[in-house]
């Protein structure tokens, strides 16, 4: 049980790294293979190094929850699982790892988190509020790493059960509602903070930026993003305070 505790522990520390050795060929399946090599090491020595070429093969799902897919099939290469077995469950994951992950950090955790850090800042909560922010955010995403990963070795070629645990279905289906509320709430208050230094016809002259870029993303949105019409401001912006006086 120590051995296996202190494998997990080594393959949740090569999860921190497992993007970086993302390439276009395989993603994420590298990293992958390199954090579920810890978990295989019992294993005979016929199979050791077929299981570990294994695990590096094509993989690309959401980072925090690809531990899932690592306990998993490595889980699975114990319980003596055919390779064919162990392809279609390494493939069988990549879509719901991916999709559960976006939801529940890119659409939730993270912007909710992030929306409270402004609203605080704007209060006045400065660094403490921005400190709290990385505290709270980092905590939760290795809370997630280590569970997955965890969950992934309980259940091998079962996990899907672990992907319907009630926890994680009512953290995705909360956080939602939560971040637009959160965002809601944040974005008047951080832009009346931002404003504040700002004379009148300044705050009128951004509040119009921000109409003209609301309505040109519904109207051009197929060939406008925000970050090209922020570059695009941002130009006429530099153009602007070098021609005037």
């Amino acid at each position: 049980m120590a051995s296996m505790k202190v494998s997990l522990a080594r393959a949740l520390l090569r999860l921190f790294a497992v993007q970086g050795s993302y390439n276009y060929e395989r993603l994420l399946g590298v990293g992958v293979g390199v954090a579920e090599e810890p978990l295989l090491r019992d294993l005979a020595d016929g199979k050791y190094r077929p299981a570990v070429a294994r695990g590096a093969h094509f993989f690309n799902a959401h980072p925090y929850l690809i531990g899932l897919a690592v306990g998993a099939a490595a889980r699975a290469e114990h319980d003596g699982a055919s390779p064919d077995q162990v392809e279609r469950l390494r493939e069988a994951l990549c879509g719901p790892l991916g999709s559960v992950g976006d939801r529940l950090v890119w659409a939730g955790w993270l912007p909710f988190l992030s929306a409270l850090t402004l609203a605080a800042v704007a209060l006045g909560g400065g660094w403490i509020a921005v400190v709290s922010f990385l505290i709270v955010y980092n905590i939760g995403h290795v809370a997630l790493r280590w569970w997955a990963l965890k969950a992934g070795w309980t259940h091998g070629a079962r996990v899907s059960v672990a992907l319907h645990h009630p926890v994680l279905l009512k953290a995705t289906a909360t956080l939602g509602p939560a971040m637009a509320l959160a965002v809601g709430f944040a974005l008047p208050i951080t832009a009346q903070y931002l404003a504040a230094p700002f004379g009148s016809w300044t705050r009128l002259a951004l509040a119009l930026a921000a109409v003209v870029a609301f309505l040109m993303l519904r109207v051009f949105g197929d060939r406008l993003n925000g970050l090209r019409f922020a570059l695009g401001l941002s130009a006429l912006a530099l153009i602007a305070g070098w021609i005037w006086p």
